[in-house]
């Protein structure tokens, strides 16, 4: 496989970030993660971090180097994922679980598929239009799907932080999965969170990825959604990739050929004191390893 990729998550203007963002791959195949916690005081952190290490955890065991039904694992490692939040709940005597959006894809054999829960997005990009995107599991896109709200009012919404579908919650999460997606050269996928999509519209992100390459444009939308979003900025986060395309910039390329057949490279995000500078570095700690309990059930058993 040859593709660009480039992963940035930012706190906006507020005191914590509860994103948390990843992206594994093999010889041939690729996986993207981006989930927005939801919660007070750590539990946010904590949600986030749970989802994206377990979806990459089970990648790197399960990928050898292609995953034998892209969907089922993500649906899997989603609910499994959920699951761990629950028990991570229960240990801590918690009232209820932290929460979080979760969406992620997995690339392999030239195809794209992708699943998600809540309002954190994907969008499948290809000659400067949108090709495909997923549909926000919130209150305010029913409103959209009725005719009541149009689309480009969505960010301004008073009810747009309203989520009925997300990991961690009472109710099971509703997986929605995408169809097998072709990838022709030069499309790109992006994943995100809604404090990028929310201050632009998707005619903004498409027509600055056909003006630079990834490498450029990615931070640049990051920059504009800051400034637009101002002293209300959520956290920010995305996971781009562009496919063997002649945009993608040899800054962020990737060859997978020159991994081992069974080698697996990550960049997964975790806790930092710059990203989360009301925690202690023993609440840090304790979260991580607390994190590490909650996961462990639920991996795959080596083969």
């Amino acid at each position: 496989m040859r593709f660009s990729i480039f992963q940035e998550s930012r706190k906006g203007a507020r005191k914590a970030n509860q994103d948390r963002t990843s992206y594994a791959y093999t010889r041939d195949a690729l996986l993207m993660v981006v989930a927005d916690g939801m919660g007070g005081h750590l539990h946010g952190e904590v949600a986030s971090q749970i989802a994206v290490q377990l979806l990459t955890e089970s990648f790197q065991r399960e990928a050898k180097p292609t995953l034998p039904d892209p969907l089922a694992f993500l649906q899997k490692s989603i609910l499994d994922a959920h699951f761990a939040l629950g028990d991570y709940a229960k240990a801590r005597n918690l009232v209820e679980s932290p929460r979080t959006t979760c969406v992620a894809c997995v690339v392999q054999d030239a195809m794209a598929y992708w699943a998600h829960a809540g309002d954190s997005r994907l969008y499948h990009l290809r000659e400067g239009r949108i090709n495909a995107q997923t549909r926000d599991h919130s209150r305010v896109q029913m409103l959209v799907d009725q005719g009541r709200v149009r689309e480009e009012a969505v960010a301004a919404h008073p009810d747009r932080n309203k989520i009925f579908n997300c990991v961690g919650a009472s109710a099971r999460p509703q997986v929605e999965l995408s169809k097998p997606a072709p990838l022709r050269e030069d499309d790109t996928v992006i994943l995100c969170s809604d404090g990028l999509w929310g201050p632009l519209t998707g005619k903004l992100i498409t027509a600055t990825l056909m003006k630079r390459d990834l490498m450029k444009a990615i931070p640049e939308l990051l920059d504009l959604a800051e400034l637009r979003a101002g002293a209300e900025c959520d956290n920010l986060s995305v996971v781009a990739m562009n496919w063997e395309g002649a945009r993608s910039g040899p800054a962020g390329e990737v060859s997978t050929q020159t991994l081992a057949l069974d080698g697996v490279s990550t960049q997964l995000g975790d806790f930092s004191k710059a990203d989360n500078s009301d925690l202690s570095d023993q609440e840090i700690e304790r979260a991580i390893q607390e994190i590490r309990e909650a996961i462990r059930k639920h991996m795959p058993q080596k083969p």
